[in-house]
């Protein structure tokens, strides 16, 4: 039944753009003529009545979708559904994304007119329901717009294309009490690209042509490094650019910033349809995607991970913060981007220290989630940070290449597997929140990277593990080797503050809803299981036989450039608990054109 439907859009898509008329008009370069050709196809309303009548998150979709090609078009698909409701310009290229997907020919014929569609406002912003209505048959689409809006509203007048709602309600019969159950969905696309700023890439194109320009975010190293690039690639594809620079540094996360960003939104005129782009690190990822939860109560968004901790990990992230009041994280939102980009060609600019930062996070899902990507990472080695995930290796046949494109795809479907299935935190079943137990209490009072304080987390966690009897010493000292292979943290000195330490696992309960739900490796590397009891003594006597263990690795397990400072980044513990909730941005993260 589903290979059908999917069929019948496919021949319904094919119906409208290959007639012979139509072909001509396409060559003709009028958007009109091609567009007054589908308004007056029988097929038309045929494929909009099937559009309407799909489930976007019907997990056997999935299942047709299948191979690098056909995939693709699986986004495009989903959204179609609301075809009713969207203008030319984005029905065009969302038909030629799906249909290319299996049938090049009309996949062609499609984005010939969507780009021609987008060279003229008038067209590129007409509602294909206008269209319709206006041409022969008018009648027809408006007995099937009340219909619609009867039986599925989203496909007629959606608000957004990735995301509905459901309900019901239960009521007294005098109306004094109603009960009432919510739910919402949403889908959005995570892609491993190489050189996503080369023209010849149309992923970024496909997205911001139909909506007439790009309003970007983006990190001041980033612009230095990237910003030519970005300009031209929007040029090449003749849309306007609207760029807004914002430091994002970790003193930098504060609601202030997220508010200057509000500011400019609401300068800019961005719609509650029209997908913002972010440029930049796990920083920006927090702050610029809160600010598009907030923006319209749920503004789409498109994220570019610059960096290593943002590519695998805050990049497809549904979890939006910021810090405030001294403590890590404090406001937030759930908020997922419709599309998360993990580039590696961004990495050759990044210092060694911040890669060794962001490959804490992999190395997380590896040892609870993982085993091959564990085992990838034991094959690269210190080689991933010198090579930057081989972005500067020139050698193209050079193994690292593999091997990093590798294990940013595992770590990254790892991530979103755990991620995805528990949107809301509505549990504390989250493997990927390993060595973020006691980490978040001691991370700002050490000016750790937030990297070297996970690994510290995990290492210790490794220990504990190991004294419960949940792996044994050889599994807990190949984690412990692979967090310091890559010059990371097991021990820092913090942990002597036992006050400190207490008070981050009471904090840390009191979020997970009163239950410490600690995640560690159990049984074997690459499981997890869940440590919900750890008295103070028991933390205390841990954290010494812990530390006698650090003793017997290089440097006393210590990291190598394991504090912000270290690589050339502001100490968030010099910025006071006032500070941090109501610090002045227009000097800490000033926001320019």
């Amino acid at each position: 039944m589903m290979s059908h439907s999917i069929e019948s859009a496919l021949d319904s898509l094919d119906a409208v753009i290959c007639s012979a008329e139509l072909s001509e008009d396409l060559q003709a370069g009028v958007p009109g003529e091609p567009w007054g050709e589908i308004a007056a196809s029988e097929d038309v309303l045929n494929l909009i009545e099937g559009f309407a009548a799909i489930d976007p998150y019907d997990p056997g979709l999935s299942e047709y979708f299948q191979g690098e090609g056909a995939l693709r078009g699986l986004a495009a698909y989903r959204q179609l559904r609301g075809v009713f409701g969207m203008s030319l310009g984005v029905f065009a290229q969302q038909a030629a994304i799906f249909v290319g997907a299996f049938r090049a020919e009309s996949g062609r014929r499609w984005q010939r007119l969507a780009d021609l569609t987008c060279r003229d406002e008038a067209w590129r912003t007409l509602k294909l329901r206008k269209l319709l209505g206006d041409g022969p048959h008018g009648g027809a689409v408006s007995d099937l717009e009340d219909r619609l809006l009867a039986e599925e509203p989203h496909a007629v007048y959606p608000t957004s294309p990735y995301r509905d709602g459901r309900g019901h309600t239960a009521a007294r019969d005098d109306h004094q009490q109603v009960e009432a159950v919510m739910a919402s969905r949403t889908f959005t696309s995570i892609r491993v690209v190489e050189d996503v700023l080369q023209p010849r890439r149309t992923l970024l194109k496909e997205i911001y042509q139909p909506h007439g320009r790009c309003v970007a975010i983006i990190d001041p190293n980033v612009e230095e490094h990237f910003g030519p690039a970005l300009d031209g690639y929007f040029e090449a594809h003749g849309i306007p650019l609207e760029k807004r620079i914002v430091r994002a540094m970790e003193v930098d996360k504060g609601i202030r910033t997220v508010e200057r960003m509000l500011g400019e939104f609401k300068k800019l005129g961005i719609s509650r349809n029209e997908p913002l782009l972010v440029v930049g690190g796990g920083v920006l990822t927090d702050t610029a995607g809160l600010a598009a939860a907030l923006y319209h109560r749920g503004t789409p968004y498109v994220m570019i991970s610059t960096s290593v901790v943002a590519g695998i990990d805050a990049g497809p992230s549904p979890r939006t913060c910021c810090d405030g009041y001294g403590y890590k994280n404090l406001f937030g939102a759930y908020h997922t981007p419709i599309l998360s980009i993990t580039d590696r060609t961004f990495f050759r600019t990044l210092r060694e220290g911040w890669l060794r930062h962001g490959i804490a996070e992999i190395i997380k899902m590896a040892c609870v989630k993982d085993f091959a990507l564990f085992e990838a990472l034991e094959e690269a080695g210190p080689e991933l940070v010198t090579t930057r995930f081989g972005s500067t290796e020139t050698d193209p046949h050079a193994p690292i290449h593999a091997v990093s494109q590798k294990i940013l795809g595992l770590a990254i479907q790892s991530y979103v597997e755990a991620e995805y299935g528990n949107l809301y935190e509505t549990h504390q079943c989250r493997p990927h929140a390993f060595g973020h137990t006691w980490s978040p209490g001691f991370e700002i009072p050490a000016g750790l990277l937030h990297g070297h304080a996970v690994t510290i987390g995990m290492g210790f966690g490794a220990h504990v593990a190991e004294q419960r009897g949940w792996i044994d010493a050889d599994q807990m000292n190949r984690i412990h080797r692979l967090i310091t292979s890559f010059g990371l943290s097991l021990w820092h000195d913090v942990l002597d503050d036992g006050d400190l330490l207490w008070a981050a696992q009471v904090k840390m309960t009191e979020k997970r809803g009163g239950h410490l739900a600690a995640p560690l490796p159990k049984g074997e590397i690459g499981r997890c299981g869940y440590l919900n009891d750890m008295s103070r003594d028991d933390l205390m006597a841990a954290i010494d036989s812990y530390r006698a263990v650090c003793e017997t690795f290089e440097r006393g397990g210590r990291g190598i450039e394991p504090h912000c400072a270290d690589v050339g980044l502001e100490d968030p513990a010099t910025v006071g608990d006032s500070d941090l909730a109501v610090m002045d941005v227009a000097d800490a993260a000033p926001l320019t054109r």
